[in-house]
């Protein structure tokens, strides 16, 4: 196991031993697996793309809180993120994560972090005919910026705004539940932000499209995949879309667990960038 990956593991437990006090967290109300997991920007969702649901399993009058390390291993690069998020009334979401991605190749890192701010709308995940609708910004600051600013980037920090709707169908074919997510994004963000914002190609707000489809296998296990597409913004080399096909354990509504294959194409002109990911969520 990377150093790297056992670092997150120890953010998650002594983030865990800080935050154990039962008359101020979630009693559980919300249904195993509805509050999803963690992506890489700290955001309640799957592993690439955030999602209309609200992370933990806070409901009316409850706050929630989660802790999460999101670890993808491709074939030049290594991307570490350690997040923390709030919850509350199953209405409101607050996190902050920081990324560090790791140069295999040229050696260094890039580094950035994310304060993330999301409101449900109307609708439920679960419940009703109308999907969960939920609106977000992501407000990121890249800490690294001299690598960025020599390959075309135009600003050190910038925010993305989206709009997500996802629904559960209890009984859905295979006589499955089933889980989907789309999301619709304005961002300026090169590769997350870490490679800056903006460019010598195009300083302008790009709107792009974020998909997750899922499938509980049972209660516990959610398998699936997702697909995000990303700004064009720098001359030096093309930023293609990304996509995964992931596997989530929800043991109990304390701990999640996602494991999938990320294929990222070419990220700074580097080829073939195929992996593997981890994520684990400890939730309160």
């Amino acid at each position: 196991m990377s150093k790297r990956l056992l670092q997150s593991m120890s953010f998650i437990l002594l983030a865990g031993v800080g935050l154990a006090s039962p008359t101020v967290f979630a009693d559980g109300g919300k249904l195993l697996a509805t509050g999803a997991a963690t992506s890489i920007e700290g955001s309640g969702g799957g592993g690439i793309v955030p999602w209309a649901t609200t992370a933990s399993y806070a409901e009316e009058g409850e706050w929630g809180v989660t802790v999460n390390a999101n670890f993808a291993d491709v074939e030049d690069f290594q991307l570490g993120v350690q997040s923390l998020n709030f919850t509350y009334d199953n209405r409101v979401e607050v996190s902050f994560a920081q990324q560090r991605l790791g140069l295999n190749t040229i050696g260094g890192d890039l580094k950035q972090d994310i304060f993330g701010v999301k409101v449900r709308l109307a609708g439920d995940l679960v419940y009703g005919d109308m999907p969960q609708l939920s609106v977000g910004l992501q407000h990121k600051r890249n800490q690294t910026y001299d690598l960025p600013a020599a390959v075309g980037a135009q600003d050190d920090s910038g925010t993305d705004f989206y709009f997500s709707a996802a629904k559960a169908w209890l009984a859905g074919p295979l006589d499955r539940i089933w889980v989907a997510n789309y999301t619709l994004r304005a961002t300026k963000a090169n590769q997350l932000g870490l490679l800056g914002f903006g460019g010598d190609k195009n300083d302008s707000y790009d709107y792009v499209s974020e998909a997750s489809l899922g499938m509980f296998v049972n209660r516990h296990w959610l398998v699936g995949v997702e697909y995000r597409q990303k700004p064009d913004n720098l001359g030096f080399a093309k930023e293609y879309d990304w996509r995964d096909v992931f596997v989530g354990w929800f043991p109990t509504k304390s701990v999640a667990l996602v494991v999938a294959y990320v294929d990222l194409k070419s990220i700074a002109g580097l080829p073939d960038q195929t992996g593997a990911y981890a994520s684990l969520q400890v939730s309160f």
